[in-house]
């Protein structure tokens, strides 16, 4: 679905609208204000997520711009469609060359140096490109942010992959490149999604052994299927279940009748939901008995 086109304060006065009008129509709540002078229809505003609102005040930004100034951090990453889990989202980032950046409650100006091989084209826009933008965002995020957004910029631009050692050796003198540098090695494109992503890093925290991702696995009935975490050496599998509670009883049910089919394979099924990523001792704890059911075997 396209994002819908802000509407700015010299627009609605160019259609008719009076200041008296404008505020009118925001106490009434037909307008959002994105921030100053820069508004949204509520319909459109309320059909958007998060990062698309974001995504419309930064093209905004764009196009307020001077010459030599590109879209970057978070504000590139929700260009590029980029997850942007748990990322704060109150400025727009903007890169320029020069001795001094700025900010302000809704605007981040970077001060920095780019490449050509640094900057994209989207939708007209200049935008610092997946690579640039993970390394960028890998320096200055925590760490599960940060592999949640570069395991989608593998995911959805897969020739990041062999880019990313350039832009990390572009950045080599810039605050926070031991942290990128620690990030990159470790990202994934097989990771289909911020649970996913997340449930990798907590993995590895816990010290438990590296899985093979979306395995393969044919069931006795024929059907072909995909684990999200295989532990081959142990014999157990891993699923992570997005939907939660939340789960529609019949895809329950379905996951019921799958996990039932990869026990009859012989194999141990440990499942874990996005609360159990706050607490991921208790999955570390389950995947310790699954191997120790499958030693006794």
């Amino acid at each position: 679905m396209t994002d819908p086109r802000p509407l700015t304060r010299t627009h609605l006065l160019a259609t008719g609208f009076s200041d008296d009008h404008i505020r009118a129509a925001v106490r009434a709540g037909d307008l959002v204000a994105l921030t100053r002078g820069v508004y949204l229809w509520r319909a459109d505003h309320d059909r958007l997520d998060d990062p698309a609102r974001h995504r419309v005040r930064a093209r905004h930004v764009a196009s307020t711009m001077p010459p030599g100034a590109v879209i970057s951090h978070v504000s590139a990453a929700t260009l590029l469609n980029l997850d942007v889990w748990n990322i704060d989202l109150a400025q727009v980032h903007v890169s320029r060359t020069g001795s001094h950046g700025r900010r302000t409650r809704h605007l981040h100006v970077h001060a920095t140096t780019w490449t050509d091989d640094d900057v994209v084209d989207v939708d007209g826009l200049a935008v610092t490109s997946p690579a640039r933008t993970v390394v960028d965002l890998s320096r200055a995020l925590p760490l599960d942010q940060a592999v949640v957004v570069g395991d989608s910029a593998l995911r959805n631009y897969p020739d990041t992959l062999d880019l990313l050692p350039a832009a990390l050796a572009s950045a080599r003198h810039r605050s926070g490149i031991a942290r990128a540098a620690a990030v990159v090695p470790f990202l994934d494109a097989r990771s289909e999604s911020p649970g996913e992503s997340l449930s990798r890093v907590r993995i590895a925290e816990s010290g438990l052994p590296r899985p093979v991702l979306q395995h393969p696995i044919v069931l006795r009935d024929g059907r072909r299927v995909r684990l999200d975490f295989f532990w081959e050496r142990h014999g157990v599998a891993g699923e992570f279940d997005g939907a939660g509670k939340y789960a529609d009883r019949r895809d329950v049910f379905a996951e019921k009748l799958r996990e039932d089919a990869l026990r009859d394979l012989g194999l141990e099924v440990v499942r874990w939901t996005w609360a159990d990523l706050t607490r991921f001792d208790v999955v570390a704890q389950r995947f310790e008995r699954a191997v120790a059911r499958q030693s006794t075997r």
